[in-house]
């Protein structure tokens, strides 16, 4: 028996409408038992989309992309660029490296050092005698000759007192004269006695008093002239003067004691000295030669040693001149000795006070080694080449260095052979023991020369 319940007249305060339209079906089952029916709400909605679908599509996008990727992929493994930067990840090739073998030429072994250059001569050219200064009879900084007229100080107060110098001169032979007339006349009376001795004496005396009057008015005529001269002051010695200390119209103080006035100043410019210092240790060594007979000595005054000179700013040695003195003891605050040499200057062109370098010889003429300066590798205090072994594995050996020379050559001692292959570019990229692909050079391709003799 099934009972239905309607109610029509809407939901019930305080309750939902779901439930005032719930509907509950009782069904009379064999065992006569009621069975309450679920609310629809609780059943499956009629019309709900399926989840599965949507699954299927994202499956099959990523699916697609999969696949296109790795045609694309396949695509770009093909191309040459790509294959050749995975063998470069994989295996990079020996870095390339520039190789020579050291340049075999005879030469002298030198040693250089930095010196200033002096004037052989340097006079200060003061007055003699004081007065007014009349006039200035030379241009400032001008090449004068010995013997050149440069400064003139007023000379009529010298030329008044030789005036007077030369009337003493006339009296005192005056005097003398009327001196060897008595006595020749007092001569005459003595040989007749009719002189007494006594009077011949005197006359004697009076002569030679007159002699040494007449002899001084001679001196002081000399002076006097001799004071006139040196109102005209002239050049002591050929060279180069400096500008004139005093205009014209100062007061001049002369003499040859106290402070005379300093006019001038002249250097000598032909021929002109190097002075240079010289290390206890590099003079050590030069003895050690010079005692081996390789070299001869700097203080032989028959065998001159020749050394070569340069500016500051020369990178070649043009200069050619001789050692011609050495001091005789060490400056004890230096530990140096001063050396001297001398080289021609004929054009001036070397002014006194200029710096400059001298290279003095330290062996005879023989062959040596020359490799590139800058391919030397400093490891704390020794001195390396890296060589490339025939395999192509870099060798390093130490080396015992000599000087530069030519520029940027430097002179290898010992340490490697004249077959080695030195690597003269690239050493940023070689290691020691590592694998480089040698490019053969020569020496002197790979030298670079110094600027302005640096």
């Amino acid at each position: 028996m099934n009972v239905q319940r309607n109610d029509n007249s809407g939901p019930r305060r305080g309750k939902s409408a779901e439930t005032s339209e719930d509907v509950t079906t009782l069904e009379k089952r064999p065992d006569d038992k009621p069975v309450t029916a679920p609310p629809p709400s609780e059943a499956e909605p009629a019309a709900r989309p399926s989840r599965g679908f949507g699954r299927i599509f994202f499956l099959l996008l990523a699916a697609g992309l999969a696949a296109l990727l790795y045609y694309y992929w396949g695509f770009w493994e093909k191309l040459p660029f790509f294959q050749g930067a995975q063998q470069t990840a994989a295996a990079p090739p020996p870095p390339k490296v520039t190789v020579a073998k050291p340049l075999i030429r005879e030469l002298v072994e030198s040693k250089d050092f930095t010196g200033q250059f002096e004037a052989v001569d340097f006079v200060d050219v003061r007055a003699r005698v004081s007065g007014y200064l009349e006039s200035i009879n030379f241009i400032d900084g001008q090449t004068v000759k010995k013997g050149d007229l440069l400064f003139v100080i007023e000379p009529k107060p010298f030329e008044l007192a030789l005036e007077t110098a030369k009337a003493d001169l006339a009296q005192a032979n005056a005097n003398l004269d009327l001196a060897k007339a008595q006595l020749a006349r007092t001569a005459e009376l003595r040989k007749k006695s009719y002189a007494p001795e006594e009077t011949y004496d005197e006359r004697v005396a009076q002569v030679n008093t007159a002699t040494a009057t007449r002899d001084a008015s001679i001196a002081a005529l000399d002076q006097a002239q001799l004071n006139l001269d040196y109102t005209r002051v002239t050049a002591p010695i050929a060279g180069r003067a400096s500008r004139h200390e005093l205009s014209v119209g100062n007061l001049v103080i002369g003499g040859t004691t106290g402070t005379p006035t300093l006019l001038t100043t002249i250097v000598s410019m032909d021929p002109i000295h190097f002075f240079f210092n010289v290390s206890e240790a590099d003079g050590m060594t030069y003895k050690r030669l010079v005692a081996k007979g390789e070299i001869p000595s700097v203080r032989d005054i028959n065998k001159q040693v020749e050394v070569e000179g340069q500016l500051m700013d020369e990178a070649d040695w043009p200069l050619k001149g001789k050692i011609d003195f050495v001091d005789n003891t060490y400056d004890q605050s230096t530990g140096t000795i001063r050396v001297r040499a001398a080289f021609p200057n004929p054009d001036y062109f070397i002014t006194p006070g200029q710096f400059g370098r001298v290279k003095v010889p330290m062996s005879q003429l023989r062959p040596v080694m020359l490799v590139p300066d800058a391919a030397v590798v400093t490891d704390q205090s020794t001195k390396l080449l890296f060589t490339v072994a025939p395999d192509g594995t870099v060798v390093p050996k130490p080396v015992e260095l000599g000087p530069v020379v030519d520029g940027n050559l430097r002179i290898v001692r010992s340490g490697i052979t004249r077959d080695d292959n030195v690597i003269v570019v690239g050493l940023l990229r070689a290691r020691p023991g590592q694998k480089v692909t040698p490019e053969e050079s020569t020496t002197e391709a790979t030298a670079v020369p110094k600027q302005n003799g640096q």
